[in-house]
């Protein structure tokens, strides 16, 4: 059974390990203990048996407005609803503390991602253009709760 819950330190090297895999950005691991201190509610693992599935990173901006900076599943596991389960749970959590917005970025060429956002009520808001390592651009996409 997916188990959804609240990141831990010791989940560090796995995390950073399926992030590696699976987003095409490269990453300071110290980044993720940054997103960790800074926001622990916004750090969310799906793991099956004891491993790790996938993960949301989001953090608060201000009172009314959060934002989502990684969503990432293992390919082995994808259409099992667990990006939907770990959106969902960070939903819950920021609608605990009265936001009324989340935002996130993703690669306008990504058509699965945009088209699962857009699944969820999240709508394209602008377009950025170099926003990426590689100069790709992105969408901004906003769901308002």
């Amino acid at each position: 059974m997916i188990n959804i819950r609240s990141f831990k330190p010791i989940d560090t090297f796995s995390v950073i390990k399926l992030a590696s895999i699976t987003l095409p950005e490269q990453y300071n691991p110290s980044l993720f203990t940054f997103f960790y201190e800074t926001y622990p509610k916004g750090f969310i693992i799906a793991e099956l048996n004891h491993k790790i599935i996938g993960f949301l990173v989001g953090v608060k901006i201000h009172q009314k407005k959060a934002k989502i900076l990684m969503l990432s599943v293992n390919p082995d596991f994808h259409r099992q609803k667990i990006g939907e389960k770990l959106l969902f749970q960070f939903i819950k959590t920021i609608i605990n503390e009265n936001i009324k917005r989340v935002e996130l970025e993703v690669r306008t060429d990504n058509i699965k991602a945009i088209k699962f956002y857009e699944k969820y009520n999240f709508k394209k808001v602008k377009k950025i253009k170099n926003f990426y390592q590689n100069e790709e651009s992105a969408y901004t996409m906003r769901l308002i709760i």
